[in-house]
């Protein structure tokens, strides 16, 4: 019996005996974030101003291209979520890499 076949038939005679009452199963509470609000062009600019990001290094630390951060401070297109939820973590001073020049 492989190891993923164990564990499955051991969750499902869980499941079952949950079911019958037999047994009561581990819960836990999670608290799920609020989505990130949109950020608009002037907004995303200015986050990456007071960071003092060039386009090129902003791109680098959110792990998108310069042309999509260009398009974004233009306003052609906006953050995907993932995207949204980056600048947030940024904008608020969660993750604020310190970006050295080499010699």
């Amino acid at each position: 019996m492989s190891k993923l076949f164990k564990k499955l038939k051991e969750g499902l005679e869980q499941a079952v005996a949950h079911k019958q009452g037999k047994i009561s199963l581990k819960t836990e509470d999670i608290v799920i974030p609020e989505p990130p609000v949109p950020y608009n062009a002037e907004e995303i600019k200015k986050i990456r101003e007071r960071h003092c990001y060039s386009q090129g290094v902003f791109a680098r630390v959110l792990n998108v291209s310069v042309k999509t951060v260009q398009s974004w401070e233009s306003g052609q297109r906006n953050p995907t979520h993932s995207a949204l939820r980056l600048l947030e973590i940024i904008d608020k001073g969660i993750y604020h890499p310190e970006i050295y020049k080499s010699k």
